[in-house]
């Protein structure tokens, strides 16, 4: 058997996480209880990942997590490759940098053998299941692995088990002006308000951007604002939604709620909203389309539950 494909079915495997690609079925015991598996490697062996997404690290959580190295040690092996007369970082940046500004100088390691490919996808898998990556990250993230392996998006979104219209709408996000990707990256507003604002003028998406985080709009709200802009070239401010009609709203949405809004819309890949009824009262409301859809939507949740 070739060496391609004797590599076939791990590859295969990498779109259903690092749990498959371990052959475990929980990813946190199989770094605690294969200890025959691991190596203790110095933190001056250990690169960092080329393919790494993830650009910043919450200071706070890093503190955190440097705190519980110091008292308890590093409880997942940090997973690396052999490169040359050292090692490459796989999966658990933030381990490596705690451990480091915690003092260590030998850390627990799997080493495996894998591709600059399959490291890539791992580093994907990683960030945007196991962590809140930032929406631009992702999209720039996205971005870079088409370029680098000359892969379409439908191949990207069935390695990574995400629709392709999810992948799409993020990458869609690149084509912004600089400006509102700011406004992104800074959640001053959403990535729900920044898809709506794709499809206008370069003038008017900086003017509505500026709008809404003035008045705090809703994505809704901002999706009628821009289809008044398109239809009769209204220009902003202008009154939409319950403002237009007089009515007032049962209770604010904030823009906490809109960004958990569109965490939901991004991880299952179809429309949600948050309606609340009060400060502790509302409902989620899934959208879909078909009964493979809701299949699909429903093998979502019950994997999360």
């Amino acid at each position: 058997m070739d060496d391609q494909h004797a590599q076939e079915p791990q590859r295969r495997r990498l779109g259903r996480g690092l749990n498959a690609l371990l052959g475990t079925g929980s990813f946190g015991d199989a770094e605690t209880n294969s200890e025959q598996d691991q190596s203790q490697i110095h933190v001056d062996l250990i690169d960092r990942n080329p393919f790494q997404p993830r650009q910043d690290f919450e200071p706070e959580a890093l503190n955190e997590l440097v705190d519980s190295i110091r008292q308890h040690g590093i409880l997942q092996s940090l997973l690396v490759r052999p490169v040359g007369d050292g090692y490459q970082l796989i999966a658990g940046e933030r381990r490596l940098i705690a451990a480091k500004k915690a003092g260590l100088e030998l850390v627990p390691c799997r080493v495996l053998e894998l591709s600059d490919q399959q490291v890539c996808e791992v580093s994907l898998e990683e960030n945007l299941k196991r962590q809140d990556l930032n929406v631009l990250e992702k999209a720039i993230a996205f971005q870079d692995y088409l370029n680098r392996f000359q892969c379409p998006i439908e191949e990207l979104a069935r390695r990574l088990s995400l629709d392709r219209s999810t992948v799409s709408n993020m990458l869609r996000l690149l084509e912004l002006p600089d400006a509102i990707k700011d406004d992104v990256r800074s959640s001053r507003i959403t990535a729900g308000h920044a898809r709506a604002l794709l499809s206008l003028q370069e003038a008017d998406q900086l003017q509505l951007s500026q709008q809404i985080q003035q008045e705090h709009w809703s994505v809704r709200r901002t999706e009628e604002a821009v289809r008044a802009l398109q239809n009769d070239g209204s220009t902003v401010p202008f009154p939409t939604g319950d403002q237009a009609t007089g009515k007032k709203s049962k209770a604010e949405v904030t823009n906490h709620i809109l960004s958990l809004q569109d965490q939901l819309r991004d991880w299952l890949g179809t429309k949600v909203e948050i309606k609340l009824k009060g400060k502790e009262a509302g409902k989620i409301v899934i959208e879909f389309t078909s009964n493979d859809d809701f299949e699909r939507l429903l093998g979502h949740l019950r994997r999360a539950a």
